[in-house]
């Protein structure tokens, strides 16, 4: 150890497993001053007088984990202080749960509930108009679908936002009509949605400002190891809410911000504002939807199935984006040249298509030798678009979870087997070279990335089906992606996202090595303690 190194505050002995391909594995890692000191043989360490030294044992200690696609402002909106019903299927245990728990909204004032599941449990009852008309027939409603991008609406809530035949759909999203033109209470793309969930609608609290239980959300996120997240539709006030040390919440998790592309095709903010804790990174654009609504842009039929005809609303839904090629292009030209990293949100083959011949434009025109431009949930990505990607220096950020809580439905009711049992095909996008992430998009599924490894590693589903084995990544290639190559999608791994001197001292500890369980018992590891820049902002003190 070099003579000039300061006295580590705190030393821990044991199992480290530091993502760093210099050294992978450690037998200590020192912290002083919210940074990495040292890293290697525990005799190495600059202990001094003051200095902590905890023995881990069987324990084990790994870089902070990273969510890089996360809405974490939304999810404090939403289920911060209990104003909106959490009736997610990672919430609930079945139909009649579901059906009990919107009633009690109800009855306690609620008006929006979030989370509606008819794939996870296809015995709940056809959302449409009349059916929330009974459950609400003098209050506002709104069911929001769990993938955020359909929700149904009562006629009450029509009638107090406006909402008729004459109402023009707005961009990037559609009412539903009935044959008569009239509104059938469906509102598809986050756009309409965001219509009939104003603040004078069921969404609680002000847009103007962060909602109150921002904090107690971030606390959530570490428990679960998470030290750093990207905040994936971060609109403009809150985006300088949390550039504001004055008024964002107490630290216990970095967020890397990215707004929705504005109508203007402008941001009142700079791409790099901020610090370290706290940065904005970029622009989010959503170029298709969800496979759950039917909204995504595939080359494939959907299954001709009861499922895929209510999806179509009578017809099996047909391939659509939200952006035609020229208007996407407009989008991307219109921010990339001024230094914003997009992040491109994409399910159907088609859409991500789309997606890198715009980019491949815009990078001719504009290069930049490191732009890190992003591709979102890529569930029906291709084993040659991943190709194509790595070679653009394109990265990929993969919705893991929805192998473990809908792979079946995919495979058997969706696309069918060819298609819907590779599902987020990880294997093939690291295979080709691409730096990937695992996420959970919460408030879709919960943050937790150990699940997400487990999924990685075993691709088996909640039924217990495993799907597409040929897709499965390795233990240390499913750690990378949920932390270093994480942080690196967010322009942060000179930072974070691996146990290296310098850094911060961004850490978790858990309960076992990883690599000594099986892969489908890691999910099973209790994250012990997190720290964020050598602080312990979750579990009991070590």
């Amino acid at each position: 150890m070099a003579q000039d190194t300061p006295s580590a505050d705190l030393v821990l002995i044991g199992t480290v497993i530091t993502v760093d391909e210099d050294r992978p594995r450690a037998e200590a890692v020192a912290i002083g001053a919210g940074r990495i000191l040292a890293v290697g043989d525990a005799a190495d360490m600059p202990i001094g007088p003051a200095t902590r030294v905890v023995e881990l044992g069987e324990r084990c200690v790994l870089p902070g984990f990273v969510e890089a696609h996360g809405h974490a402002v939304a999810e404090a909106l939403l289920f911060g202080k209990g104003s909106v019903a959490d009736i997610r299927a990672a919430s609930m245990d079945s139909a009649e749960a579901v059906l009990a728990t919107i009633r009690a909204g109800v009855a306690n004032g609620h008006e929006l509930m979030y989370g509606w599941d008819p794939l996870s449990f296809p015995d709940l009852p056809l959302a449409d108009q009349d059916f929330l008309d009974r459950l609400a027939p003098d209050r506002p409603l709104v069911v929001v679908h769990h993938s955020g991008h359909l929700a149904w609406y009562n006629r009450e809530s029509g009638r107090r936002h406006g909402i008729d035949r004459n109402s023009p759909d707005p961009p990037g999203g559609r009412y539903g009509r009935d044959p008569h033109g009239e509104p059938d209470g469906s509102a598809y793309g986050i756009e309409a949605i965001a219509e009939i969930t104003t603040p004078t609608g069921p969404l609680p609290g002000r847009r103007d400002v962060l909602p109150p239980g921002l904090a107690d959300t971030l606390a959530r996120m570490s428990a679960v190891g998470l030290t750093m997240a990207g905040e994936m539709a971060c609109l403009a006030p809150w985006r300088d809410a949390l550039l504001d040390p004055a008024r964002r919440p107490a630290p216990s998790t970095r967020l890397r911000l990215y707004e929705p592309a504005s109508a203007a095709l402008r941001s009142t903010g700079r791409p790099d504002a901020g610090d370290d804790l706290i940065r904005q990174n970029g622009i989010k654009v959503w170029v298709d939807g969800s496979p759950w609504a039917g909204t995504i842009a595939v080359s494939f039929p959907y299954l001709d199935t009861e499922l895929t005809h209510r999806l179509g609303g009578g017809e099996r839904p047909h391939a659509s984006t939200n952006y035609t090629w020229d208007q996407l292009a407009e989008v991307v030209e219109a921010y990339f040249p001024h230094g914003w990293q997009l992040a491109c949100h994409a399910h159907g083959d088609l859409a991500i298509d789309m997606i890198l011949d715009v980019y491949e434009s815009v990078l001719t025109r504009y290069p930049r030798p490191d732009h890190r431009l992003r591709i979102e949930h890529v569930g029906a990505m291709r084993p040659d678009q991943f190709t194509r990607a790595a070679a653009l220096g394109v990265t990929a950020s993969v919705f893991m979870d929805h192998v473990y809580f809908w792979g079946e439905v995919l495979t058997d009711e969706l696309f069918g087997p060819k298609y819907g049992a590779r599902w987020a095909a990880a294997g093939s996008a690291v295979a080709a070279g691409m730096r990937i992430s695992l996420h959970n998009d919460p408030p879709s599924t919960p943050e937790n990335p150990l699940h997400n490894i487990t999924v990685a590693t075993t691709r088996r589903s909640r039924r217990g089906r495993v799907l597409a084995p040929e897709e499965r990544l390795t233990v240390a290639q499913a750690i990378r992606a949920q932390t270093l190559d994480a942080a690196y999608q967010l322009f942060a791994d000179d930072i974070a996202g691996s146990i290296t001197p310098g850094k911060y001292a961004d850490l978790v500890v858990l309960s076992a090595d990883p690599y000594t369980v099986a892969p489908s018992a890691i999910t099973d590891l209790d994250v012990l303690a997190t720290f964020l820049a050598g602080e312990q902002t979750h579990g009991d003190p070590l």
